[in-house]
């Protein structure tokens, strides 16, 4: 049996601008992902949903999260 894990972030009250320097930041980096590991972005109104999912290394999920979320925070950085 292997730890299955499913994480989701969700950025709130973002604006349209926003959304699009996020989502074109971290869609090239969402591609030949390792087997075990997806990521997923979601519009939802004005926010953002990260669903993130691994399946037996941790760790490697952990970094992934970490990544795209050192990624978007340096994008809300610049376009604030």
């Amino acid at each position: 049996m292997s730890l299955q894990c499913r994480v989701q972030v969700i950025l709130n009250n973002l604006t349209p601008q926003k959304v699009n320097s996020i989502r074109k930041a971290l869609e090239p980096d969402n591609v030949d992902f390792p087997e075990n590991l997806s990521f997923q972005i979601e519009n939802v109104d004005n926010s953002l949903v990260f669903t993130f999912q691994g399946k037996g290394n941790i760790r490697s999920l952990i970094s992934t999260i970490d990544e795209a979320l050192e990624q978007t925070q340096v994008v809300l950085r610049v376009t604030s």
